[in-house]
């Protein structure tokens, strides 16, 4: 097992071997560094009485590594074993449990301290809830641990493709003084250019990182702002709390001294998590938004939608289907809520209550997704159809698959729900019209070409990003004229009344898409010129 061929060695020779052996997981519990980097010396690491028994993490036999000690490896030596395939996080990830702990220890400490001081808390009483709620705390700290563990393992799953938005992520809080790239040995501009050459992207020890910094950035801007006064994030307090403590001392919970930075840090877990790092600061660029609004829009998208039980079916699912498919699917939730999100900042310049967004829009929503896999036509309904029969292969029930398969359609869900209110017909109707537009027109083919562009650097992106939204306008202005008039039962010609009285407009732009067509994939310069076609088309 250890691969040493004499029959006594050294007890350094042993370590050095039980390290390298070729086995699923290695546990590092100890005290010290057993593992750097192949480029650094043994006085960098400043451990010396490891030194004897220490490896370069290109030595590592083990599968995964896992991290109970700290600093057990060194972060260059993390990042060594992982461009080889090891898999890894970083001993802050995998070795959180005990600092968070404390906080939330501290935090129940903090809520009763004043109610024994004042008389209303005896203090044995004090101690009896505190034991009592050994378990509610172990398992809010997994809970966290959890969805940290899952947030990277879905940032892993795009990293490549996701390279240039990450290297822009750390030039923006380099920019503003928030991370030292070389202090956290994160890869400077021309080594990311060559994993990109390579198909690389960050490894986990480094999405660790970046994914920790874009909590304290994101924490820091909330803080300043009103977001721990919003009545429908205050809620955030009392969801960490345990229930016996909600129920004795709720007036206690709302004057807990720290329920500012409790109701930020929940906020922010749940955005930089769920979306990504860079989500808000690229939402930021894109919209102009400030970050507390951006965390107001991503809410109120999240509640729309009743995200929280869809993603609690998905983890229902772990160890019964292949974890990449889970992954997969907790991206897709991640793309509808950046889509529903930019429509809410889009759409909603002025003050975004959250409980009157979810009030106006939540209850059409669900009628959309009743119906939404009826309304879908041709290669539409093909690609649901494919997504949905894909999922239940891989072992996710026939239900939850469909449901999954529908979030692409759901894209347009807020567009449809206000564009079905202002022409007061039924959600679903509307659906129907507005997709067989899609299809008939061209407009699913000129979204799908967008989605397909190669994005190089920061502005691409931000030019498919406004060339995606632009398609979605289109299509709901194009839907709105189709749907003029409506009265009861009359959905079924709409398209074709629509279309035969377009005219000159819609041949100019059916020829336009045949030859584009023809023309194999398109780039950004044909898109732009097919969207302000569809525009003139629109108006």
């Amino acid at each position: 097992m250890l691969g040493l061929t004499s029959t006594s060695a050294a007890p350094h020779e042993i370590v050095r071997a039980i390290l390298r052996m070729p086995v699923d997981l290695l546990w590092n519990g100890g005290i010290g560094t057993y593992v750097k980097a192949a480029g650094e010396s043994n006085l960098e690491i400043g451990d010396r009485a490891n030194d004897a028994v220490r490896v370069n993490g290109s030595e590592l036999g083990a599968k995964v590594v896992g991290e109970g000690g700290n600093l057990g490896l060194s972060q260059r030596g993390r990042i060594e074993y992982a461009l080889r395939g090891g898999r890894l996080n970083t001993d802050f990830i995998d070795n959180s449990a005990g600092v968070n702990t404390s906080d939330v220890e501290v935090n129940f400490k903090i809520l009763l301290n004043p109610l024994v001081e004042s008389g209303k808390l005896r203090e044995s009483e004090r101690r009896r809830l505190l034991g009592a709620m050994t378990d509610d705390v172990a398992e809010l700290v997994l809970r966290n641990n959890y969805l940290q563990s899952q947030a990277l393992s879905t940032l892993e799953l795009h990293s490549a493709e996701r390279l240039p938005e990450y290297q822009h992520l750390i030039r923006l809080l380099e920019r503003s003084g928030d991370l030292a790239r070389a202090l956290e040995f994160l890869p400077d501009d021309e080594q990311l250019t060559e994993r990109s050459k390579r198909r690389l992207g960050l490894t986990r020890p480094e999405l660790s990182v970046v994914l920790s910094y874009s909590k304290i950035w994101l924490s820091h801007h909330l803080l300043a702002s009103d977001v721990p006064e919003d009545p429908y994030l205050s809620n955030e307090l009392e969801r960490y709390f345990p229930a016996v403590l909600r129920r004795r001392f709720a007036p206690a919970i709302r004057r807990h001294r720290l329920r500012r930075e409790i109701i930020v840090t929940a906020t922010a877990n749940s955005l930089v998590n769920r979306m990504g790092p860079a989500f808000v600061l690229r939402a930021e660029e894109d919209t102009g938004a400030a970050p507390a609004k951006i965390a107001r829009a991503y809410t109120a998208a999240r509640e729309i939608v009743e995200m929280r039980k869809l993603w609690a079916e998905i983890e229902t699912l772990d160890n019964r289907v292949p974890a990449t498919t889970q992954y997969a699917m907790m991206y897709e939730t991640s793309r509808l809520l950046r889509l529903m999100t930019y429509w809410l900042l889009a759409q909603r310049r002025g003050e975004l209550k959250i409980d009157q967004a979810v009030a106006e829009f939540r209850g059409g929503v669900r009628e959309l997704k009743a119906h939404i896999a009826s309304s879908l036509t041709g290669a539409s309904r093909e690609r649901h159809e494919a997504l949905r029969r894909r999922h239940v292969e891989s072992g996710v029930p026939a239900e939850l698959a469909g449901r999954i398969a529908s979030l692409d359609a759901l894209n347009s869900a807020l567009d449809l729900v206000e564009l079905a209110a202002l022409r007061r017909a039924p959600v679903a109707d509307t659906a129907r019209v507005y997709f067989e537009l899609g299809e008939r027109v061209g407009l699913d083919w000129l979204r799908e070409q967008v989605e397909r562009l190669p994005v190089e650097g920061a502005w691409q992106a931000v030019a498919r990003t406004e060339l995606r939204l632009g398609v979605y306008l289109a299509q709901r202005q194009i839907a709105a004229r189709a749907l003029a008039g409506w009265r009861a039962g009359a959905a079924g010609g709409r398209v074709t009344a629509w279309m035969s009285a377009a005219g000159k407009e819609l041949d100019h732009w059916q020829r336009m898409l045949s030859e584009m067509r023809a023309g194999g994939p398109a780039d950004f310069a044909t898109l732009s010129v097919a969207l302000e076609t569809v525009r003139k088309l629109a108006a």
